[in-house]
């Protein structure tokens, strides 16, 4: 897919891309903008119109137009491929070989789609007790029901097969869109419509019941296009938000998204029909790393918080709850409610290990020796998930307060050890400190003449070596060469002292993770003799 890239680049101005999510001004041979992840206070992202290239200073990121769009829409690179060529008019059939079938099959099921979800809304406008619903009962507006393309499927059975059969479609390729049923008629009837959209249109339908039955809704199962690990309600329409105001909200049901878009909390999405995957996270995670959940104080709720808290440290998420309803049992109702209460919810979370150590407590009779214990177990499983040792320690202090003991108490209990996958922390994400001098010491190597600099590895890759040029314009442009090789010797220095500290937090969490046994024994004694190493220097 080289040839489909080169084409791509070819046709689509870097800073016509990049102007479309930020304002940029000429700044020499190069644009200068705000970063579209709100982390600089002065304008420090930098575009090279010459060489195709970005890079934020303040985020220590950088690249082409595909990791640009990869980045601030958080999506695969084929997404953003996909999206760039629909922009440049580019057909990637034409480059796809021996993938050709399924591009053409997947193009199919999205036209067909499309055709259906311009089926439903025209039904809704013909039908007036429907109307009446989804306007009156539901309380949507019409730019509500624009926005997330609200239909209904009519009930008599094969409407939308009829439909689709005179358009030139076989069953076939309804069936691998997901819209028949079993028996070969349309899999949904006399339901409001939601489709699901991602960047390149709709890839399915959530469906809910008018009247009294069950299923209250139904989903599409998954297809060529619908993966519900993967999918996100509402995203589509809330990335702007998210990006502009820093924060995503995460709600349990589809409707509570397309409330709280109603209400003005335009930053909510919804995972569909399926608990939140790690897949969710990390897409949500590109766009912001503040993430706050929206779920119901119960059982369920408690247990979907956990799991998040589970993957989020590994993601540098921060996570926080959503918990003031004020009598409401979602935010669906609440907003109903009061739009007004809503907003100021969503405006003050509270942290997430705070929330849940409220709900252990509600649970449990703290005044007994046996509460106290089940207290202490449910709540040091927990903390050994808050990767950062001060923000643990702070929790573990206030655990320590109130069951009156010491830290140490409670780190000499028996906890059941943590999932399996925690066992061995291999981000293989370095930190932004350390990119930024990893950065700038290649750019002086490149660029600045200074070539004698033991241990700095120069990359091969040709976007990444267009970058640096920028980089070391951007910082470096007219200094002489005896100041850039004393740069360079402060530069080794720190990227010394980044990746001992580094290297001692990993180290610190893997062995946190490992357990009794005398296998792990063995390997936490290695591993304190190499963290003593480190930090002698």
């Amino acid at each position: 897919m080289e040839d489909a890239k080169e084409e791509i680049r070819a046709r689509l101005p870097i800073e016509d891309v990049v102007g479309q999510y930020i304002e940029l001004k000429r700044a020499g041979r190069s644009l200068k903008g705000r970063s579209p992840w709100g982390v600089d206070k002065t304008p420090s992202f930098m575009v090279s119109p010459e060489k195709g290239i970005w890079h934020d200073f303040s985020a220590n990121k950088g690249g082409d137009i595909f990791s640009f769009i990869m980045e601030v829409e958080g999506v695969s690179f084929r997404e953003a491929m996909e999206k760039l060529a629909t922009q440049a008019g580019v057909e990637l059939k034409r480059y796809s070989g021996g993938n050709r079938k399924v591009a053409e099959r997947k193009k199919r099921v999205r036209e067909l789609l499309e055709l259906s979800c311009r089926f439903y809304q025209y039904c809704l406008t013909k039908n007036e007790k429907v109307c009446r619903y989804v306007f009156e009962k539901r309380n949507m507006t019409k730019g509500t029901a624009q926005t997330f393309r609200i239909g209904y499927s009519p009930n008599q059975g094969k409407a939308l097969l009829q439909f689709l059969t005179k358009k030139g479609y076989k069953k076939s390729e309804m069936d691998a869109a997901g819209v028949l049923n079993r028996f070969g008629g349309d899999m949904f009837r006399g339901r409001m419509m939601v489709p699901f959209i991602d960047t390149g249109g709709v890839i399915g339908y959530t469906a809910r019941i008018l009247g009294q039955g069950e299923p209250k809704y139904l989903n599409t199962p998954e297809t060529l296009l619908f993966n519900k690990g993967r999918f996100i309600f509402g995203l589509e329409q809330a990335k702007e938000s998210i990006r502009q105001n820093g924060y995503v909200v995460i709600v349990e049901g589809n409707m509570d998204v397309i409330s709280s878009h109603q209400a003005g909390v335009r930053e909510a999405v919804a995972t569909s029909g399926t608990a939140m995957t790690e897949n969710h996270l990390k897409i949500l995670s590109r766009l912001t790393p503040d993430v706050r959940l929206a779920y119901d104080g119960d059982a369920a709720g408690v247990k979907a918080t956990e799991r998040a808290i589970m993957m989020a440290g590994d993601l540098g998420v921060n996570l926080s709850v959503i918990s003031d309803y004020h009598g409401a049992k979602d935010p669906d109702e609440l907003i109903q409610k009061s739009e007004k209460l809503w907003q100021e919810a969503v405006a003050k979370p509270r942290p997430a290990v705070d929330w849940l150590l409220d709900k252990y407590e509600e649970n449990l009779d703290l005044s007994t020796g046996v509460g106290k214990r089940e207290y202490a177990d449910v709540a040091m499983k927990l903390l050994r998930n808050v990767p950062h040792a001060v923000e643990r320690k702070h929790y573990e202090q206030q655990v320590a307060r109130k069951l009156d003991c010491s830290i140490e108490d409670l780190r000499e209990q028996k906890i059941v050890e943590p999932p399996k996958r925690l066992k061995k922390v291999e981000s293989g994400v370095e930190s932004d400190a350390l990119q930024g001098i990893k950065d700038s010491l290649q750019a002086i190597v490149l660029y600045g003449g200074v070539t004698e600099i033991k241990g700095v590895e120069v990359t091969e890759n040709e976007v990444k070596i267009a970058e640096l040029e920028l980089v070391y314009d951007a910082r470096y442009s007219g200094w002489t060469k005896e100041a850039l090789e004393a740069e360079a010797r402060e530069l080794l220095k720190r990227l010394k002292v980044e990746s001992a500290k580094e290297e001692v937090e990993r180290l610190t969490r893997e062995m946190e993770a490992l357990g009794d046994s005398e296998e792990d024994q063995e390997r936490q004694a290695e591993i304190l003799k190499r963290i003593m190493v480190l930090k002698k220097g």
